[in-house]
């Protein structure tokens, strides 16, 4: 039978993160369960909606027999969070029911078989690097705020990756704004290699690398990827198409290059997108030596002016945007520093960091 009892605080992390895949909406009743699974003196917690899977495994001093049960996800999930920080949590099963106690507290779950659960197909790794856990997370926090949402090029709803033997590429766009992130990395890859990862598993993914440290393992297969790390396995289908080429879309011969503060230009932003127009969000910029005006307003006929000091020499210069592609990327530059790549009013503009050009952004003109 299987039974075990570990403390809240040991259960309470893994169950977060994969009932965070779970949907609220299934289509079969199984989805909505965790599958629970007491192996090798180790308990592995796994959720599943088809597309993303993960895996949470923690160990435990007692255990009973090995097995393998599902249980309602949401209902265990908001158990073990109501139950106090120091509580130690016994589970068993008994006659197809999941009996959890704790204290003096008692409370009796429905399950189904293990067999009903599916599971991700197992196909073969055709690929594997090892990644510094932050640095990963680091390439999806600056490009994933630019993948697109329920757009019909479903091959936009998702972040690509892209692999050669010595760096890993995020890349997102929406076909208004793009964004890349660079990191050193060392394969195997004989060829540049390219996958689609779903939205969705972006996300999860984010979220589980949370503030962890330590080296994570990324396995590439034809139709999936895994992420492995000493607690869990994060596996999540492939978008099945083929993603813009974005080398073609980063803008060449800018000569139009203006620094300014990034958090000056937070502020200046953030105040001019008040009175921006609230279907639109357009901003206009004018560019002059040593100063950037940010002009807007809406159709009620209110205006809103900012001026900032920059440096810059050169032309003067015109150009339309939207004000949330811009706060955007001043939210995910990490320097002190933002530098502008222009060309002229009906070109792309091209964003980075002034002191690292790890990660660059594209965001295109709008006409106001």
């Amino acid at each position: 039978m299987i039974k075990f009892s570990v403390p809240r605080e040991s259960l309470l992390r893994p169950l977060q993160l994969v009932t965070g895949v779970v949907e609220r909406r299934q289509t079969l009743p199984v989805l909505a369960n965790l599958l629970v699974v007491l192996k090798d003196n180790q308990i592995s917690l796994t959720g599943t909606d088809l597309e993303v899977e993960l895996v949470g495994r923690f160990s435990s001093d007692s255990l009973g027999a090995e097995g393998e049960i599902t249980i309602p996800a949401k209902k265990l999930m908001d158990i073990v969070k109501s139950l106090p920080d120091d509580a130690v949590i016994s589970l068993a099963i008994d006659d197809a029911k999941a009996v959890l106690t704790s204290g003096r507290s008692r409370f009796t779950l429905t399950t189904l078989p293990a067999s009903d659960f599916p599971s991700v197909e197992d196909e073969p790794d055709t690929l594997r690097f090892t990644i510094e856990q932050q640095v990963l997370k680091k390439l999806i926090d600056a490009t994933s705020f630019a993948m697109a949402q329920q757009d019909v090029r479903y091959y936009l709803n998702g972040m690509l990756l892209e692999l050669t033997q010595d760096r890993v590429r995020t890349v997102a766009t929406d076909g208004h704004r793009l964004a890349l992130s660079t990191a050193a990395v060392t394969s195997d890859v004989s060829d540049k290699r390219q996958v689609i990862v779903p939205r969705k598993g972006i996300l999860e993914l984010a979220r589980l690398l949370g503030e962890g440290s330590g080296e994570v393992e990324v396995a590439l297969g034809n139709n999936h990827i895994r992420v492995r790390t000493p607690g869990f396995t994060f596996t999540s289908k492939l978008v099945d198409g083929k993603f813009p080429d974005y080398e073609r879309v980063l803008p060449r011969g800018g000569d139009k290059k203006v620094i300014a503060d990034r958090a000056e230009l937070k502020s200046v932003f953030g105040r001019a997108a008040i009175l921006s127009n609230e279907k639109y969000r357009g901003v206009r910029l004018v560019l002059e030596t040593g100063n950037l005006q940010v002009l807007a307003n809406n159709p009620e006929q209110e205006e809103a002016e900012e001026n900032l000091a920059v440096d810059y020499e050169g032309d003067n210069l015109e150009v339309g945007f939207n004000v949330n592609y811009l706060l955007d990327v001043f939210n995910h530059v990490q320097g002190e520093q933002v530098q502008f790549l222009m060309a002229d009013s009906n070109s792309s503009a091209l964003l980075q960091d002034a002191e690292d050009s790890s990660a660059l952004y594209v965001v295109m003109p709008m006409r106001l």
